[in-house]
């Protein structure tokens, strides 16, 4: 076995382990969440928390083992690096994936929440990560992430808050998140945004990650919003997808020009790190598409 089809192998063998993203979500979820107090034995917590974060790493290991020599490849000079950012839309793991013309196209209303339940499962919460990667960041590429949160918080109105958004969509189509129902791979990817987020050493796999969502995500979020307006999903219902079919393209071009463009001007050293980060986001998607497509019956490309 080549050694790319073995790192592969062992990505698709994280990602596809139900058992273990289950207990990698549970953790992230807990970290996360504010509390009062803490456990009675906190030694044995940070112990069970210890043995989580290396179970944390093994996936993140796994899945940059699998993109690493292509991200290798990556320019370190900032306008080529750029250049090959904004290449991954068109060339990047995961795009132009048959799954969304055929949601917009075909699919019934069953199988449309379906694929939503997958994604609201999946959902790390893009407004956190970006407080999280914005940690200790340089100025410039500090205060973009800042007006990136910002329009995340619906720029201060609640009713703009994305967040709220997709939850608002979830409820109008009565999306029951089941843990035993989502495939491991959406759980997967969300788990592996938190772990770039959370932590500091992968603070630029981070960016590179969060950049890739904001260049790829208004075409998909473009045919999910066709699928949506097919099947007399209200407006007001589906305006995050609406939303995220225009703004996120506002998004990208800043995200670019602001923040990925500075930091591989300064810190040139960083360009892999950001490129690893995009790539096994762009992967852990394609996964997930792929395993969307066999679940839903959706034709083979011709």
């Amino acid at each position: 076995m080549s050694q790319e089809l073995e790192s592969a192998t062992q990505a698709l063998h994280h990602a596809s382990d139900p058992t273990l993203q289950a207990q990698l979500l549970r953790f992230s979820k807990r970290r996360l969440r504010p509390t009062i107090g803490g456990p009675v034995d906190v030694h044995a917590e940070i112990e069970h928390e210890v043995r989580l974060r290396l179970i944390e790493e093994d996936l993140v290991a796994a899945c940059r083992s699998e993109i690493a020599h292509r991200a290798a490849q990556a320019p370190t000079r900032p306008e080529a690096f750029l250049a090959w950012f904004v290449g991954l839309r068109e060339d990047g793991p995961g795009q132009g994936d048959p799954l969304f013309p055929w949601l917009a196209s075909h699919a019934t209303m069953s199988q449309v929440r379906w694929f939503l339940t997958q994604e609201v499962a999946g959902e790390a919460g893009f407004d956190d990560l970006v407080a999280l990667t914005q940690v200790q960041m340089p100025t410039q590429a500090k205060l973009e992430l800042a007006r990136n949160y910002w329009d995340e918080m619906g720029r201060g109105a609640e009713i703009g808050m994305h967040g709220p958004m997709l939850a608002r969509l979830a409820k109008s189509l009565e999306l029951a998140v089941v843990n035993e129902e989502i495939v491991p791979e959406s759980l997967a990817l969300g788990n592996l945004l938190v772990a770039f987020a959370w932590n500091r050493r992968y603070a630029y796999h981070s960016i590179g990650a969060l950049g890739a969502v904001e260049l790829t995500s208004p075409d998909r979020s473009r045919l999910v919003n066709e699928a949506l307006r097919r099947l007399r999903v209200p407006a007001h219902d589906r305006q995050y997808f609406a939303l995220h079919a225009t703004l996120d393209i506002q998004h990208s071009l800043a995200w670019n020009k602001e923040i990925l463009l500075p930091l591989i001007s300064d810190h040139p050293e960083c360009a892999v790190a950001i490129a690893e980060g995009a790539l096994m986001r762009l992967r852990a998607g394609e996964r997930c598409f792929q395993r969307y497509r066999r679940d839903l019956g959706v034709p083979e490309p011709t």
